[in-house]
């Protein structure tokens, strides 16, 4: 997604998080709506990816990183960035949560393939609640590294925490 530090410290406002969970669910709509647009059904799958690029760079930063899903998005990018340093209790329990969402996946792919809306539905939340769960990991990531006193990669010093 090419995120530097100023695309990350704008995906922190919650805002931003909390609106990103829509992305599955606009995709998952774009491919149903093949049914009523055929090739047509192109432009709102196009939109949906665009908006999960543009999703991170369009809100201003948070004020300060008191917010849940702030510590998310810090927790996360710790997580991908110093994966190795990252207690291995966490890395185990984001991997198992990436494993959780499959069988969402997997309905929710059957599901838009046989135009089944309830599987659709399904597989989204199936799909979803895990990344929620993931989350919640990636906070608890940021305050353990917080609280070890080591610094968040792309955070200026002056940064409220809270």
């Amino acid at each position: 997604m090419g995120m530097t530090d100023r695309v990350w410290l704008r995906h922190a406002n919650p805002w931003s998080g909390w609106s990103r969970m829509t992305v599955l669910p606009l995709i998952a709509l774009a491919v149903w709506s093949r049914v009523w647009l055929g090739w047509g059904a192109l432009v709102p799958l196009v939109l949906a990816l665009i908006w999960l690029w543009w999703n991170p760079r369009a809100f201003a930063p948070p004020r300060d990183l008191s917010a849940w899903m702030s510590k998310g998005v810090f927790g996360e990018r710790i997580f991908l960035e110093h994966r190795d340093a990252v207690p291995a209790h966490h890395r185990r329990a984001a991997h198992v949560l990436g494993l959780l969402s499959v069988p969402g996946v997997v309905i929710l792919a059957w599901g838009l393939w046989v135009l089944w809306w309830e599987g659709v539905v399904f597989g989204t939340a199936l799909t979803i609640l895990p990344k929620v769960w993931f989350v919640d990991r990636m906070v608890w990531i940021y305050e353990d590294w917080r609280g070890s006193g080591q610094k968040v990669p792309g955070l200026p010093e002056d940064y409220a925490h809270v």
